[in-house]
């Protein structure tokens, strides 16, 4: 039952009812299967993973403040290779600078014959060649330049192979059987290749004091004028080896070397060879 108060409210006698108590709803969220994994991989394995999964330059910095520790992490440059969902097929991330072609004539020529090839450890190596394949008599110019070294370390030509008027008699029409190279007496000559020194001493027909290198299969080398030899017949010598000293001995008019190649003991243009 109800009462009314004074100013007209009702005020209710009986029990007041109770209020309805609200249900709760426990809501529980699908498990993430991952979750755990990647709670157990440390932090340096996340960053690691994100920065090479994100494409990041090729030494992007990722600096993280963990316990007051600054970590920085290093991406290599090539980019992960990402699968595409559409083809299944790889796909490189990473963009590849173009590269220059290269392109020949067409009617180029490409030789790869060791007769041309001649380095400073074996300098003897394109007479080499060239002597082991064939005589010195069928080697033609063009293959013959630049075989032999040098007998002086200055070559100052002062009188060429072939004929000449004699600086001695004065006489034109005199073949000149070498070529004269100034040098200054006691300067030393070297041999212009490998061989074995088949004469060493006085030349009786004007060449004075005289060294004879033998080169094989028909090519020698004469150096005449000398004031002194220091090589001895059937001694070994290398390119560049000193072999005697020049002079002014024999038919000579004043310091100088007179060189002489011979093939087949025929004299030939010495600078063909040189």
């Amino acid at each position: 039952m109800t009462t009314q108060t004074v100013r007209g409210r009702r005020r209710a006698t009986g029990p007041a009812s109770e209020y309805p108590v609200a249900e709760a709803v426990m809501t529980v969220r699908p498990r993430d299967a991952h979750r755990d994994a990647r709670r157990r991989r440390s932090l340096f394995s996340q960053v690691t993973e994100f920065a090479s999964a994100s494409g990041v330059g090729q030494k992007a910095g990722i600096a993280l403040a963990a316990a007051g520790l600054v970590l920085t992490v290093s991406v290599p440059s090539t980019g992960p290779m990402m699968s595409t969902a559409d083809t299944g097929n790889a796909a490189a991330t990473a963009s590849v600078a173009p590269q220059p072609e290269v392109s020949v004539a067409a009617g180029a020529k490409i030789d790869f014959n060791r007769t041309y090839v001649a380095t400073k450890g074996d300098p003897d190596g394109k007479l080499k060649q060239l002597l082991s394949a064939q005589s010195a008599g069928t080697i033609t110019r063009a293959a013959s330049a630049g075989s032999l070294g040098a007998p002086l370390e200055q070559m100052i030509s002062v009188s060429p192979f072939g004929f000449r008027t004699s600086p001695i008699t004065g006489g034109s029409g005199e073949f000149h059987r070498g070529q004269d190279y100034a040098a200054q007496c006691g300067t030393s000559v070297l041999a212009a290749a490998s061989g074995t020194v088949t004469f060493s001493g006085w030349h009786p027909y004007g060449g004075g004091n005289r060294v004879v290198i033998d080169h094989g299969n028909g090519l020698e080398t004469t150096y005449n004028h000398l004031s002194s030899s220091s090589v001895q017949v059937g001694q070994k010598v290398g390119r560049g080896d000193v072999v005697a000293l020049a002079g002014t001995t024999g038919a000579s008019t004043g310091c100088h070397l007179h060189f002489e190649v011979m093939v087949n003991g025929e004299v030939v243009d010495p600078t063909g060879w040189l």
